[in-house]
């Protein structure tokens, strides 16, 4: 700030990192602002938010006003009409014809009748604005002003009654001066996302093992007959694993060998070989018209698809001969293999990002990316991002949204905290999370909270996945179909966004061996036929929750959890509302996958809009059971039936 103004804007929300970083939103809410905004002496300030569409010129502008005029805190919203980037700022000005009518009402209320000198000062205020109005209702009211005020001189009281007029001050705001303004830079930056960023339930298939046939890859045609049975389930999104073709060169096998078999198929993510790589499909899922005919289809259905979009490379991609500078040498000039000691993945090599042919690897990773969008990829998974440079994964998706911001990027990345964060800062959609790892009642409690809540919030969209291909936790894996419900309803019901791997509703809970969290013959190395209807299945509960999810707004949002108390360490308990209360849902679930727990659990009616000690009827929807509660109620949950999901109607 110069020396020579004397107005302070700081603590403006919402900003990340000091505006280094954009704060996400979703088109069709308000954006709240909220600033400190001050100066030095009694004079009367004005401010408003203006914003606009990133790369547009000019600016719409909304009003601020005071949240708390003595912490001279200012809020104001705009709204978010567009899908893609938003600026925004913040001005304030001096208002001097406010300062000056301020000015003159302490007068007259002191008992002053000596202010023509105060009035004339205010009439050149008014004339200047006068001067500077276009509308002929603005002339019209104006001059009707300047007239009255010059014609009582004299009578001061009454010259304060012609300024003190709504429309005078309305007029006045618009059409004077902004004496001495100061604008917040640089600009603040916002996401504005389509709504499935924010809502959605994603089902993630192997699309070689949706056949019928054991130990034969399904294609994408007969894949497309699955479609019906998962969107019957209710699902938003359908996620599909590496579809590229498979190298050759050390191939892994069954159970993640190191020799494959003659039949194996190789691992989905040890990505080209002789027909392809990264824009080209596996022949044995058929060809790019095939691939087009599937999206077709899902959108038929309503299912958006996700790609996996996994940046490395099997020792039979053409990159490795075309372009072995993008790979890390060795000084004997072989390609070094992933290694994650103690495992080895000779099957795949990465790629070298620091590599001095780089920015010709990242235009054909941009091209890539391009490739799949025109074919009707909107969604792209991408794979260990926290094993690529931050800047890359910035530019690239700054660049992609700049002409396709309906584009949005999940970011499997189980790392470090602090990674995973700045990854989401710089620009991925959605994150994984640690989820799957949070099974007791105090572990779900903090991990949430922290999710929830400002300033992570603003940056940080979870996606909990109950399990993954290579994540199937304890607790699923001991814990029987039980385990399976409650790890489903608190995934669907905690956030807005979540997903399953296929088998999950299967109850598929086999690891390869005691300790691990890998699946017994898992399917990212073999071919999986699967009896869909098989006995034990929980569909009808995975459907239920997604129409539940679909019918209920309040479990569309993240921020509006809250937790509340139960004498049970076993039974957590919480609800989502929104905004306006019309939609109110409690949810309580026993997680002890191996018996009954019951007890009090404890919901504060203001919460709930409810007067202290009222009565309100709450309806299951997983069975259509009602129950009269109130502040303190009575639960009582079994392993078969885990949870409630209760929505609330008010008497």
């Amino acid at each position: 700030m110069t020396r020579d103004r004397h107005i302070v804007i700081e603590s403006v929300k919402p900003q990340i990192g000091c505006g280094h970083y954009a704060v996400k939103r979703v088109v069709g809410q308000r954006c709240e602002v909220e600033a400190t905004i001050f100066r030095d002496g009694p004079d009367v300030l004005r401010a408003v938010v203006r914003w606009h569409l990133k790369g547009q010129r000019g600016a719409s502008e909304a009003p601020l006003t005071y949240a708390n005029r003595g912490l001279d805190l200012w809020h104001g919203s705009f709204p978010l009409e567009a899908n893609g980037r938003v600026l925004f700022t913040v001005e304030a000005w001096t208002d001097v014809f406010a300062t000056w009518r301020s000015e003159l009402e302490r007068k007259v209320h002191g008992g002053r009748t000596d202010l023509a000198s105060e009035i004339t000062e205010g009439l050149a205020i008014a004339d200047a604005a006068l001067g500077r109005a276009q509308l002929p209702a603005d002339k019209a009211l104006l001059g009707r002003v300047t007239e009255r005020m010059e014609a009582l001189k004299a009578d001061p009281a009454a010259a304060l009654a012609v300024v003190a007029r709504p429309e005078v001050e309305e007029a006045m705001i618009r059409l004077q001066e902004r004496h001495g303004a100061v604008i917040l830079e640089p600009e603040l930056e916002i996401i504005v996302d389509r709504p499935r960023a924010v809502f959605g339930s994603w089902y993630e298939i192997f699309p070689r093992s949706q056949g019928t046939v054991p130990g034969r890859g399904a294609t994408l045609r007969e894949a497309e007959r699955r479609l019906p049975a998962i969107a019957a389930m209710g699902f938003d999104v359908l996620y599909l694993t590496p579809i590229h073709p498979i190298g050759h060169a050390h191939r892994k096998g069954r159970n993640n060998s190191l020799v494959a078999g003659p039949n194996d198929p190789g691992s989905p993510w040890a990505i080209g070989n002789e027909h392809g790589g990264h824009d080209a499909i596996d022949p044995g899922l058929g060809t790019l018209a095939d691939f087009d005919h599937f999206v077709a289809a899902a959108r038929a259905k309503g299912l958006e698809i996700a790609i996996d979009f996994a940046v490395q490379c099997s020792p039979d991609h053409p990159w490795v001969k075309q372009h072995p500078e993008w790979f890390y040498l060795r000084p004997d000039g072989t390609i070094k293999y992933a290694e994650n000691p103690p495992k080895k993945y000779e099957d795949i090599y990465p790629l070298n990002f620091d590599s001095p042919a780089r920015e010709a690897l990242f235009a054909e990773i941009r091209r890539i990316m391009e490739h799949w969008i025109q074919h009707g990829v909107t969604i792209f998974r991408v794979d260990n991002p926290h094993t690529k440079p931050i800047a890359f994964w910035r530019w690239i998706i700054d660049d992609i949204q700049a002409q396709h911001p309906e584009v949005l990027f999940l970011a499997e990345a189980f790392t470090r905290p602090p990674v995973m964060q700045m990854l989401a800062k710089i620009g991925f959609t959605q994150s994984y999370t640690y989820f799957t790892w949070r099974n007791t009642k105090a572990e779900l409690t903090e991990y949430l909270t922290e999710l929830t809540r400002p300033e992570m919030a603003d940056f940080y969209r979870p996606n909990f996945f109950a399990n993954t291909p290579d994540i199937l936790h304890e607790f699923l894996q001991h814990g029987g179909p039980p385990a399976f419900l409650i790890r489903l309803i608190l995934a669907g019901t905690l956030g807005p966004t979540y997903g399953i791997y296929s088998g999950f509703e299967l109850c598929e809970n086999v690891a390869v061996r005691p300790g691990s969290e890998e699946y017994l013959d898992s399917e990212k190395y073999e071919i999986r036929v699967r009896d869909w209807d098989a006995p034990g299945n929980i569909k009808a509960t995975v459907r239920r929750l997604n129409a539940i999810r679909r019918e209920n707004p309040a479990l569309q949002e993240l921020t509006n959890l809250r937790f509340y108390p139960s004498e049970s360490e076993h039974i957590l308990c919480y609800g989502k509302a929104t905004t306006d209360r019309t939609n109110v849902i409690l949810v309580a679930v026993n997680l002890d996958p191996t018996r009954w727990h019951d007890g009090m659990v404890q919901v504060p009616l203001a919460d709930l809009g409810i007067a202290p000690g009222g009565r309100y009827q709450v309806e299951d929807l997983l069975t259509g059971a009602r129950y009269d509660w109130g502040e303190r109620n009575y639960v009582r949950l079994a392993p078969e039936l885990p949870a409630h999901i209760l929505r609330v109607s008010v008497r």
